[in-house]
């Protein structure tokens, strides 16, 4: 009897065993599968999120004159501010998008597209007597936007540019 329940305690745990190994190997193979998405959708977010630094660091550099117009709008201000605008446009159309970023490159230049619109857009109006940025301000809004609908397709949080660049 006493053998008899030995091999019977030995035959199920050995069934337990191989079930459980065999189901180990299906966790390690998710597990690895999950991983390799997670390392791809990251290799994208490091790229999206420097090209977004960078670009409001060289919209910074280049908007301090159109900064002080628009923050106290007058007419000796108004000349330095369009050239600003300007430069600040011709940045943008110079900026190139990473590799990595290729699913979202049509995306990312539409966006860029309208930031630099919207910066020349500012300079010619500043070219006129009176001028009016509401038109270059809500392509600019247009633009921000575009840019965060990919930081959202990638699962990242909108970063909103107009904080950045104000």
């Amino acid at each position: 009897m006493k053998k008899l329940f030995l091999f019977t305690a030995a035959l199920t745990f050995a069934i337990g065993l191989s079930a459980c190994s065999a189901k180990s190997d299906q966790t390690v193979e998710k597990k690895t599968t999950k991983k390799t998405a997670e390392t791809t959708q990251t290799d994208v977010k490091k790229p999206l999120v420097k090209l977004y630094m960078d670009l409001g660091k060289k919209i910074n550099e280049k908007d301090l004159d159109l900064n002080a117009y628009e923050n106290a709008p007058n007419a000796s201000l108004q000349a330095k501010a369009s050239d600003s605008a300007a430069s600040v446009a011709a940045e943008i159309k110079n900026i190139q998008i990473p590799k990595e970023l290729s699913a979202q490159k049509d995306a990312i230049n539409a966006a860029l597209t309208d930031l630099a619109d919207s910066y020349q857009a500012k300079a010619d109006e500043l070219k006129k007597p009176k001028p009016n940025l509401d038109a270059a301000n809500a392509t600019f809004a247009k633009g921000d936007d575009e840019l965060g609908n990919v930081f959202e397709s990638v699962k990242l949080l909108k970063p909103t540019l107009a904080k950045q660049v104000d």
